[in-house]
């Protein structure tokens, strides 16, 4: 299957699976609509996707939720066959994808380096001006 098809029935993934979080249909506890799909990767022959799953919650709370998600991981794709016409529909497996709050805390973490920068920069200035 070409790469662009490969996207696009990923892209159907994640937006099925998004939308049944969203509409509690997954009845498992550890699933909230709070849990995000970042991405799904599907294999070239259909046999796997990989759905990544993240959250702004703590990081407990994601695993819990993917491992949720990874039990009722033969209901959902039942229900996403129904509604898709592949030849062969993957088995799915939910990954606990941290990069998202990975990526935030490295922005934090420039932003206070680049205001520690500017007042660095704006005190030697003052020294300056004083001589």
């Amino acid at each position: 299957m070409g790469q662009y098809r490969l996207a696009r029935l990923g892209q159907q993934l994640q937006s099925e699976i998004a939308g049944m979080i969203l509409r509690h249909e997954i009845k498992d506890p550890r699933v909230n609509e709070f849990l995000t799909i970042n991405r799904v990767e599907v294999t070239s022959d259909l046999s796997y996707a990989k759905v990544y799953v993240s959250s702004f919650m703590d990081d407990q709370s994601v695993r819990r939720g993917a491992e949720g998600l990874q039990s009722a991981a033969g209901f959902i794709q039942g229900v996403i066959s129904k509604k898709l016409s592949t030849y062969k529909f993957p088995r799915l497996t939910f990954i606990a994808d941290f990069s998202m709050k990975d990526g935030y805390k490295m922005v934090r973490k420039l932003d206070a380096l680049e205001a520690a920068a500017k007042e660095t920069e704006s005190e030697a200035e003052n020294v300056r001006e004083e001589n």
